[in-house]
């Protein structure tokens, strides 16, 4: 059995979690959630989480099979930041009475809604900052939002990112690789902003 390298990012309600799994069969995907468990088998891959550093809603926990990785959404049962994936932190709800019987979820084919991810991170950004920053919206939105993004782009969408971003010194990111590739990206500063090099 070889372990599939995996990443994740959270919200206050989910942890999605990207198993890198190129090609995987959507018929031959299993996985299992558990209040605090996550197991992810796939012919010779297995990947097993536990125990998690909160619990999961093992009825609304899902996964998506994709072409280069396979993504799970783990929906928190208490909400608020993990900080890791795993370990034995303190379980607010491990006194609680819940006891799910463990289930394994099927796949639920979904397209990507481009349009809605903006308004989703902005909304959840806006109701933590409100509690935590008093800077609501801002870098952190903005940062948040771009690691989405970048985590469920493809390799071009990836390699577009970066090298636009690296180029153009920060001003300028674009997901389109065909244009990218092509040449040099030019550095845009802002209107009313000069770009000089520092030596």
């Amino acid at each position: 059995m070889t372990t599939p390298r995996h990443e994740f990012y959270e919200t206050d309600e989910k942890v999605i979690i990207s198993i890198f799994d190129r090609g995987a069969d959507p018929a031959q995907v299993k996985v299992a959630f558990q209040p605090r468990e996550l197991a992810y088998t796939h012919g010779e891959k297995s990947l097993t989480l536990e125990p998690l550093k909160g619990q999961i809603d093992t009825e609304k926990s899902t996964y998506f099979v994709g072409k280069v990785k396979v993504e799970v959404s783990l929906v928190k049962r208490a909400q608020g930041r993990w900080g890791g994936l795993i370990g034995d932190a303190p379980d607010p709800l491990a006194n609680t009475s819940y006891n799910a019987p463990p289930t394994t979820s099927t796949a639920r084919p979904r397209q990507k809604n481009w349009e809605g991810i903006s308004d989703e991170i902005l909304k959840s950004e806006k109701e933590r900052s409100t509690e935590e920053d008093p800077n609501v919206g801002g870098d952190s939105t903005l940062n948040s939002f771009f690691q989405k993004i970048y985590a469920d782009a493809d390799e071009d969408t990836r390699r577009a990112m970066m090298k636009s971003f690296s180029e153009s010194g920060g001003t300028t990111l674009s997901t389109n690789w065909d244009d990218v590739r092509k040449k040099p990206v030019e550095v845009k500063p802002p209107s009313g902003s000069e770009y000089k090099k520092w030596n």
